[in-house]
């Protein structure tokens, strides 16, 4: 039995793998198991594995089914109590694994731990120190370009961003893994904000860094495909997740975070690919009522945590 499984979702990756593959594949401390799930690749991704690194399960799909499918194909696969995600484009520093097994261990309602994930280029400027969302219907990296040696204490965080961060297995399929609908963008979000409502935490575990280049397989910060599915998946997560009252209480917010949003994409060029992503969101809605989180009244202590942070979440937007 592997004391952890290090899941790697890979979409024509070819140039980023031989780094990652050969940090996650040197950890000290502990030995994981290594599974890579190619999505369909077609720049020799799939070959590269198997002549340079044959120990490797390799769980090769038919095409491109996009980030959610990829990982809950690996989280299947593994064959250990702990499953650890991490993007193909990163390096992993060889303490990585036991840092953040250590993280989860520490407390049975940590649903995650996230690694700190730092800037592949300028590796003094964080990348990520936790995601956070906010009563704007705001999805936002923690730390973002800033010196990370300013995030060097663990905490409690919103979210763990899937790009490099452990869970536990059997917690991923009582709360069914990650939804499949989002395809890319916010499916971290969507699962940890569902895990919240049922009393669990994530936490940021620093010890644990990843050194991560960003946008590898979408190719930039902002283009049709990225703006697309996150406006869209945001407003099916907004649906699944918050109970009606939840979403009047919140709705000037939302409204007002939305707007913004839309004006800032119409100038950057992208205002028809965020309207595109608005009404394929509502499309979810639509196809998908029956994951929509029923509301439980043993879970109402649990959404006022959340409320308070939804509120809380937005001084740390400056």
């Amino acid at each position: 039995m592997w004391d952890v499984t290090v899941v790697i979702p890979n979409y024509n990756g070819i140039s980023y793998l031989d780094a990652c593959l050969r940090t996650v594949s040197g950890q000290t401390g502990v030995t994981p198991e290594i599974i890579v799930v190619d999505n369909g690749s077609s720049d020799g991704s799939q070959d590269f594995i198997r002549d340079h690194y044959p120990e490797i399960k390799l769980i090769c799909l038919d095409r491109n089914y996009g980030f959610c499918r990829a990982v809950n194909e690996g989280i299947a696969a593994a064959k250990s109590p702990y499953v650890i995600l991490l993007n193909n484009d990163t390096e992993v520093k060889t303490d990585f694994a036991v840092h953040l097994l250590r993280a989860i261990r520490a407390d049975r309602r940590r649903f995650s731990c996230a690694a700190k994930m730092l800037q592949y280029k300028n590796r003094e400027l964080l990348d990520n120190a936790g995601d956070f969302y906010c009563a704007l219907g705001w999805a936002f990296a923690r730390g973002k370009g800033k010196p990370s040696s300013r995030y060097t204490t663990g905490g409690r965080i919103f979210s763990s961003c899937a790009g490099a961060a452990i869970y536990r297995k059997e917690d991923l399929e009582r709360l069914g893994g990650f939804d499949e609908a989002h395809f890319a963008y916010l499916e971290d979000m969507d699962l940890s904000y569902r895990a919240r409502i049922h009393g669990y935490y994530h936490w940021y575990a620093p010890e644990a860094e990843v050194y991560h280049v960003g946008s590898a397989t979408s190719g930039s910060r902002h283009n049709h495909f990225k703006v697309l599915h996150s406006a869209g998946n945001n407003v099916y997560l907004i649906y699944k997740n918050m109970p009606l009252l939840q979403a009047v209480l919140n709705l000037p917010f939302l409204c007002a975070g939305f707007l913004v949003k839309y004006l800032y994409f119409v100038k950057k060029g992208f205002g028809k690919d965020y309207r595109e992503g608005l009404k394929r969101g509502i499309a979810l809605c639509r196809e998908h009522p029956d994951r929509k989180i029923r509301f439980r009244m043993k879970n109402l202590p649990h959404y006022v945590r959340i409320q308070l942070d939804l509120w809380k979440n937005m001084l740390l937007l400056g």
